[in-house]
């Protein structure tokens, strides 16, 4: 029963002695045949493995994971996994809950802060948990080989750091001249030291001869070539000579020649360092004229001042000394002026003395010395190493100053410790003070978030007494929404940045939360930190956000409002028109006076079709009208309007067109686009009374973002701009601000409706573009209208396409299907048809349109109505090309709410117009699609 345990080595007969029954496994015979088989799998492998089993978790590992568990050994053995490892519990518990969640993962390295014997120490694995699954599915555990690369890791990291190291000495080396070359003297690396001595770059000397630095003089003698050869004989070549820089300028250096080898001891190159020593070898011979100069300069300095050998002996004292101390030279030189150091201080000062010689140290001591009168004052000596070139010591210059007055200071002062302690301690009382009287939250805790200390006012603010959050965690009060922006802040502070104005929600100790806003400062290893309470700002700015959004509200019930008295008001008087015609045309055929029923219908037909233009305007604002984008150049349309402009502005108002050349073709409606150019110089004209210039000019216009428009940014992209200029009046900055709203105009009543701009606005999104005002009172107004590139190849239409003329009527063949739930709409399309010679059938609704469609019925085009009771336009089409393919469609909409765009709407063989419609327009559509 229990072979699976047989060859598992030491862990193996660990678990046969274990007690399974108190962990919820059981013993080994009734253990799951799954489990079994991993355990058997993970006590055979030498590889580190272990098994993570049911709903605690409880770890089985083999003698590989052993050696990793360390200290933990064998008290591992049945624990919950997370338990086992709480150290790390926080990395693991994510991946462990992913295991257990039924998904497999997968690790190349993952780095680990674990203490397995004891102390911290940095880990790394690579791993796999493979879940494992019973009975139905459900995951019991998982199953984990891994591997521990530590060592690899620390030691990849090292070689990188050395070899980065390496590159910076390297380059860092700037008072060096450093270069390499191979065994024939080329130049094979060249640093930043050789470069700024130079001249020349390390581009200009890579693959080139060394011996340009030389002087012409050694270079016909070949003496790198000498030097190589010196430095193959003895290790190493040094030298000191006159070298040229890149300008021809001749300099002092010293420097020494290394052969290089690699790993194998083979030779591949020379190593030449050498430093500018021209200041230097001028400051010696310098040093030896100015002598005499330094010693006339020390009688001058107060104190004295003396010189020593390497050795310390005396080799030079200034004429102060001897006037301090009554010696002669004869007896200071080479002799042990140390006799006049005050016994008490004699063996100090000696002793720093001579660590100072032997170390190469500066020196530094204070003493008392004997004058001649035989009295002691305190003095100070310092003294310096002079080095040779080799860095050895050759002298020892000091200067000794009298510091009697700066004792008798320090004295003085020492007299005073008390008194300033006593007000270091006041201090601390102070700081006492505003720790428990402060109304502000004081906190002091660790990087572990373990509260350390607290004072007063978390009582008076959250509830809490000092005894129940020392040692606490103060996570475990900050509201579920902010632990983890709060984590984040102690980390940030952790890598030592001031916290300033961190908000987050702390329990209270009856359960509900408030707003504390906090400033923490890192020191020596613990948070400082002040948490001032903002719940009744938080509460005052929810209180605003609430007053603007109900402000908001009332904005546009206003809108709504203006915007359905401005239709209530231009619908009634354009029915007033309609009604009232065709009320006198009835009157007058009733009196038998229908000669004059014509300019009543005129009358009618004329406020009928203001009223259609103003539905199109207001589709155009609110973005529903029914647009057919297609490539368009906006050039040829601009210039082929030239003439109807003209006679629309009249003569006082002077019209320039300038296009743009190679203009990109647009993706507009052209038809609205003509509308929209029209209404621009309508309003352009209405602004010159007195007459003036109007331009309309093009140029492409690419926006790379950025750029606000009238509704925030405007996307990146290709666009082409058509900028409409006058010199009008222009419009200050409030009206250019309200230009677009619907039924907004600064014209007298009667003269404007309010919705050119909106229209031409409402167009200009609906195409995917923008409109925007630039204007200046006096000065004019320049509107540009912002329409998409075109990515389509072929010419675009420059403007609208010309309706087919509308044929004679003549007997003809071909059956329509007329589905329009509209009666007076269907019987005119119903009477269009039959003047065109048509055969039409008649459809109520979709329902009743579709079973015409699925009949043997001969149909060539359905011409329906958008929107439909029961089985809208669309769907009608879909379902009737399933059974007659290829199905010619004509769309009839007022209100194009399913088919904003006309290209995301139609398919081949579709077409759509809008109603109301004019009959020679809708015979002409029809002919055409049946032609």
């Amino acid at each position: 029963m229990l072979s699976f345990l047989e060859d598992g080595g030491r862990l193996g007969a660990l678990i046969r002695a274990h007690d399974w029954r108190a962990t919820g496994f059981g013993p080994p015979e009734v253990w799951p045949q799954s489990l079994k088989t991993l355990v058997g799998v993970m006590l055979g492998s030498r590889q580190p493995m272990f098994v993570a089993w049911g709903p605690r978790q409880l770890t089985l590992y083999n003698d590989g994971y052993a050696e990793i568990l360390g200290a933990k050994h064998p008290a591992a053995l049945g624990q919950p996994f997370l338990e086992v490892w709480a150290e790390i519990a926080g990395d693991l518990r994510p991946i462990v809950e992913q295991a257990y969640a039924g998904q497999s993962v997968h690790m190349d390295d993952i780095r680990l802060l674990m203490q397995r014997n004891g102390y911290p120490e940095e880990t790394h694995f690579a791993f796999s948990y493979t879940p494992i699954r019973g009975v139905g599915g459900v995951v019991e555990g998982f199953f984990c080989p891994c591997m521990e690369t530590t060592r690899q890791v620390i030691s990849v990291r090292a070689l990188r750091d050395s070899e980065a190291l390496a590159h910076q000495i390297f380059d860092s080396v700037t008072d060096h001249a450093i270069m390499v070359t191979d065994l024939v003297g080329q130049v094979t690396h060249w640093n930043e030291g050789a470069r700024r001595i130079f001249g020349w770059t390390e581009d200009e000397m890579l693959g080139h001869s060394a011996d340009r630095i030389l002087t012409p003089e050694d270079r016909a003698e070949d003496r790198l070539a000498a030097e190589r050869r010196e430095a193959l004989q003895a290790g190493h070549s040094p030298n000191e000579r006159w070298h040229c820089r890149a300008t021809g300028e001749r300099f002092w250096a010293t420097g020494e020649v290394t052969p290089l080898r690699d790993d194998a001891g083979t030779l591949v190159g020379f190593v030449k360092v050498l430093r500018d020593r021209t200041a230097q070898r001028e400051a010696e011979r310098a040093l030896a004229l100015s002598e005499q100069r330094l010693r006339e300069g020390a009688e001058a300095v107060p104190g004295f001042v003396w010189t020593t050998d390497s050795t310390g002996a005396i080799t030079y004292t200034s004429r102060r000394w001897h006037e301090y101390s009554g010696a002669t030279p004869a007896q200071t030189l080479g002799g042990d002026w140390a006799a006049l150091i005050h016994p008490e201080d004699k063996a100090a000062a000696a002793t720093r003395w001579n660590v100072s010689v032997v170390e190469g140290t500066p020196y530094e001591a204070e003493f008392r010395l004997r004058r001649a009168d035989g009295a002691y004052r305190w003095w100070l000596a310092r003294a310096q190493p002079v080095r040779a070139e080799d860095g050895s010591i050759h002298r020892w210059i000091g200067v000794s100053s009298d510091i009697q007055e700066i004792v008798e200071a320090r004295e003085t002062l020492a007299r005073s410790r008390e008194d300033l302690e006593a007000r270091v301690a006041e201090r601390t009382r102070e700081r006492d003070r505003m720790w428990r009287l402060s109304t502000d939250i004081m906190l002091v805790a660790d990087f572990s978030a373990r509260i350390m200390s607290v004072n007063p006012a978390w009582t008076g603010i959250l509830g809490w007494a000092e005894d129940e959050l020392i040692g606490a965690d103060f996570l475990s009060l900050v509201h579920p929404d902010d632990i983890e922006a709060t984590q984040a802040e102690v980390s940030r502070l952790a890598a030592g940045v001031t916290t300033l104005r961190f908000e987050n929600r702390y329990r209270r100790k009856d359960g509900t939360f408030r707003w504390l806003s906090w400033t923490a400062v890192p020191d020596e290893g613990f948070i400082h930190a002040v948490g001032r309470d903002i719940q009744a700002e938080k509460e005052a700015a929810e209180a605003l956000r609430t007053t603007e959004a109900a402000l908001r509200q009332a904005q546009k019930m206003e809108a709504v409002g203006q915007l359905t008295g401005g239709l209530a008001h231009d619908f009634n008087n354009l029915l007033t028109g309609v009604i009232g015609s065709l009320d006198l045309m009835q009157r007058r055929i009733a009196a038998g006076r229908s000669a004059e029923a014509g300019r009543y219908v005129a009358a009618a037909i004329a406020s009928a079709n203001r009223a259609a233009a103003l539905t199109h305007r207001l589709l155009a604002f609110s973005r529903r009208q029914p647009l057919a984008p297609r490539p368009v150049d906006a050039n040829g349309l601009v210039t082929s309007m030239e003439d109807l402009l003209r006679r629309t502005i009249g003569e006082s108002i002077r019209l320039r067109i300038h296009t743009a050349e190679n203009l990109w073709q647009t993706l507009c409606d052209p038809h609205q686009l003509e509308s929209a150019l029209l209404n621009l110089s309508i309003n352009a004209r209405d602004a010159m009374p007195e007459g003036g210039r109007l331009c309309i000019e093009t140029r492409n216009m690419p926006m790379r973002g950025g750029t606000a428009g009238p509704e925030g940014e405007i996307p990146p992209g290709d666009y082409i701009g058509i900028l409409v200029s006058d010199t009008g009046t222009g419009m200050d900055a409030e009206t250019v601000e309200r230009a677009f709203e619907p039924f907004y105009t600064t014209k007298p009543i009667g003269q404007g409706t309010g919705l050119g701009l909106s229209m031409v606005y409402g167009f200009a999104r609906q195409s995917g573009g923008h409109a925007r005002i630039e204007s200046t009172p006096g000065r004019g107004t320049t509107i540009t209208l912002l329409l998409p590139r075109s990515e389509e190849e072929g010419a675009g239409g420059g403007g609208g396409a010309t309706a087919p003329a509308l044929p004679r009527p003549e007997e003809r063949s071909e059956v329509v299907l007329v589905v329009e739930d509209e009666p007076v709409v269907r019987d005119l399309v119903v009477e269009v048809l039959s003047g065109l010679g048509y055969r039409a059938l008649q459809a109520v609704d979709g329902p009743t349109g579709l079973s015409i469609l699925e009949s043997r019925a001969r149909i060539d085009l359905l011409v329906t109505d958008v929107g439909l009771p029961g089985l809208n336009g669309r769907q009608l089409a879909d379902a009737a090309r399933r059974h007659r393919p290829g199905l010619r469609v004509l769309f009839m909409t007022g209100y194009a709410g399913n088919a904003e765009i006309e290209g995301s709407f139609l398919e081949p063989g579709m077409e759509l117009i809008t109603k109301p419609f004019d009959i020679d327009a809708l015979a002409g559509r029809i002919r055409a699609m049946l032609a």
